[in-house]
């Protein structure tokens, strides 16, 4: 049995060699279980405490071996809408309710949930079945292990424009009402 406790450090280009592990989100979110190998070689994985796995990931076994792992293709719903407004209302009433989410130009993916898919259709939007790989957001503000930069540093910039709206402040030290710019616009019912 082969035996995992890390992530690959060194840089690949030759990829042929390296052996596919193919796991579903909700397994790519443990840091510690047995799993077997597309090859059939059994493995177990005990990576650090909070780590999760990607598609893509290398991770490299105590002999050596190599191991890509692959997003494995998973029963989802593909929801699309006639409009990108609505679709942002959509994604934002399944963040509202911590709903794991993949966010693509003019889709969504999630877990086929009954519930979920009552919502979204009440919403106006439209549902397929579909069975592919799932890699939702892991979210700005997420913790846990990153071996690498995430899709273009979103992380990252995240917090930057946060603390460049908000700055570095306690919340005690936030502006109140009576330090708003009149010049700037309002929502309603504010004055």
């Amino acid at each position: 049995m082969l035996r995992v406790e890390k992530f690959a450090v060194r840089n690949v280009h030759d990829i042929r060699g390296i052996r596919s592990l193919s796991l579903p989100f909700e397994i790519r979110q443990k840091s510690r279980f047995r799993s077997i190998l597309e090859d059939g070689t059994e493995l177990a994985i005990f990576l650090p405490r909070g780590s999760k796995l990607t598609d893509g990931d290398l991770l490299e076994a105590d002999d050596g071996t190599l191991i890509r792992v692959v997003a494995a293709p998973e029963q989802l719903l593909y929801v699309t809408a006639p409009a990108s407004l609505a679709l942002t209302r959509a994604a934002y009433h399944l963040g509202n309710r911590h709903t794991p989410v993949e966010i693509g130009d003019g889709f969504l993916k999630l877990a086929n949930d009954p519930v979920l898919r009552e919502m979204l259709q009440g919403l106006g939007m439209q549902l397929r079945e579909v069975q592919l790989p799932f890699q939702p957001e892991s979210g700005a503000y997420s913790q846990g292990h990153s071996h690498h930069s995430d899709a273009g540093g979103e992380r990252e910039l995240a917090q930057e424009l946060f603390h460049t709206h908000y700055g570095s402040r306690h919340s005690s030290d936030a502006p109140t009402s009576e330090h708003h710019n009149k010049d700037e616009p309002r929502p309603p019912g504010h004055s």
